[in-house]
């Protein structure tokens, strides 16, 4: 039964994903996203980190034509003399077989360029980035079992997937603007913290080994999610202050077997680094980003605050099921169910909740923590594996009449989110600040009426949401 359970939602799930592919939108538009693409044309085509030509392209093209982009990336150099590049090398590696595909597409085609730049590469690129974002969930939901200790019915597992999958922004990340890096985030960490969850029953070599390399690719990706080793770092100085000197009788590792698993695990992790190291070293003289994102970080988190509850950007205002996931994690900390094994399982909600803490403490200490003009309060998407294990934990636990109106809250939110989203998409609201009486009035008032609309332009008319641009694929 519990197989067969698990077999229904993943069909459920990625009959979906099937479904809602045409909500894929093949763009590039905004300065991020030029960044993290320049990063896989470049090494693609031209084996270096050097992304002048790529800049050049999409500039000349009208397609980066925000303010101070030409000031930042065409005309500053870095330390070395490069062209910046604020983001990092780790989407570029996931997406590279989807670009393969895209490049093979091109070369047989008759009417696109095989240069790395038209509509074949930036589609799979897309795909890719959605991909990516589905098994997130999937993912999610497979380290939420782990933490339960049981297969949990379909329902509570259908939920809390679809919940966060069109409930939060990871929905915007996945289809309006996949070339980001916050699809590849939620995959990465969400990877992450399931091989965490598989390797901490034994803490074997091979295993931890595994996860340094989860590691390295989780900080590749985003550098901000490196602040969920901590709670593995937590995890594994327990285990080792609670197991004995010598080999036992159990059939634990002892202290000697646990000091090389994690120096194979500390090895591989910067092993797997390398690329991300090579290209530091390139771009910027040194191991570590670039000084101008140095400047940017106020360790102290002066504004941990504001990107949970600000108006401009707070991740609960945009994101209210949050709140939902955060009761889950609270009921599984406070009440543990014993078959789940109790004392472990409230070990593990405050490790998560610890991974949770880490972010927002990060998000925190950004200056430009409110991320003007992005939707929703995106430097959070790689909390999806912890919302989906909330929510897991929330829609299991609770039964009956309770259960019912939790579902529909969820649902409250996730309409919220879909409706933020059409308003964002529709220049219906101000990007850089979420005015929330405003935006419910038209969410549950204006936007029913226009929904038809707004939908046959999505479908058929997609580019009226946006300027044309000369040249954009």
């Amino acid at each position: 039964m519990p197989a067969t359970r698990r077999r229904s939602t993943a069909g459920l799930l990625g009959l979906l994903f099937l479904l809602t592919t045409p909500l894929i939108t093949p763009r590039i538009f905004a300065s991020d996203e030029v960044q993290y693409f320049s990063y896989l044309r470049s090494i693609w085509f031209d084996g270096d980190v050097a992304f002048g030509n790529e800049y050049t392209y999409f500039h000349d093209r009208g397609i980066a034509v925000a303010h101070g982009f030409r000031e930042t990336f065409l005309e500053r150099r870095t330390e070395t003399g490069r062209h910046i590049n604020f983001g990092t090398i780790g989407s570029a590696i996931l997406w590279a077989p989807f670009y393969f595909v895209g490049h093979v597409w091109a070369s047989l085609s008759a009417t696109h360029d095989a240069d790395g730049y038209s509509l074949p590469y930036i589609a799979m690129v897309c795909i890719a980035s959605a991909l990516y974002g589905w098994l997130a969930l999937v993912v999610s939901l497979r380290a939420g079992r782990l933490v339960l200790g049981y297969e949990p019915p379909l329902l509570p597992s259908a939920a809390a997937a679809l919940a966060v999958w069109f409930g939060t922004p990871l929905a915007f990340y996945m289809y309006l603007s996949p070339v980001m890096a916050h699809a590849t985030s939620a995959f990465a960490t969400s990877l992450f913290l399931l091989v965490w969850l598989l390797v901490r029953r034994n803490w074997s070599v091979a295993g931890t080994a595994a996860l340094g390399a989860c590691a390295a690719l989780m900080t590749m990706v985003r550098e901000q999610d490196a602040f969920y080793v901590p709670l593995v770092a937590v995890d594994f100085a327990l285990t080792f202050a609670s197991t004995a000197a010598a080999p036992g009788t159990t059939g634990r590792p002892d202290r000697r077997q646990l000091l090389r698993a994690a120096a194979a695990g500390i090895a591989a992790g910067v092993l797997a680094f390398l690329p991300q190291a090579l290209a530091y070293l390139s771009l910027n003289g040194r191991i570590g980003p670039s000084r101008l994102v140095a400047r940017k970080m106020y360790w102290t988190s002066p504004h941990a605050i504001d990107v949970l509850a600000s108006p401009q950007h707070g991740f609960l205002l945009w994101t209210p099921l949050a709140l939902l996931a955060a009761a889950g994690l609270v009921l599984l900390i406070a009440a543990p169910e014993r078959r789940g094994g109790a004392d472990d399982q409230r070990r593990l909600g405050l490790l998560l909740a610890l991974g949770a803490a880490g972010q927002v403490y990060v998000a925190g200490s950004v200056a430009s923590w409110s991320a003007a003009g992005a939707f929703g309060q995106r430097r959070f998407v790689s909390l999806t594996p912890l919302l989906v294990i909330g929510l897991l934990v929330l829609f299991d636990r609770v039964r009956g009449r309770t259960r019912g109106l939790t579902l529909a809250a969820a649902a409250l939110c996730v309409y919220w989110n879909l409706a933020l989203m059409v308003q964002f998409g529709a220049g219906l609201m101000d990007r850089h600040r979420l005015d929330v009486p405003r935006a419910a009035r038209v969410a549950f008032i204006e936007l029913p009426v226009q929904l038809p609309e707004l939908a046959y332009r999505f479908f058929f008319q997609r580019a009226s949401f946006y300027a044309q641009r000369p040249g954009q694929p």
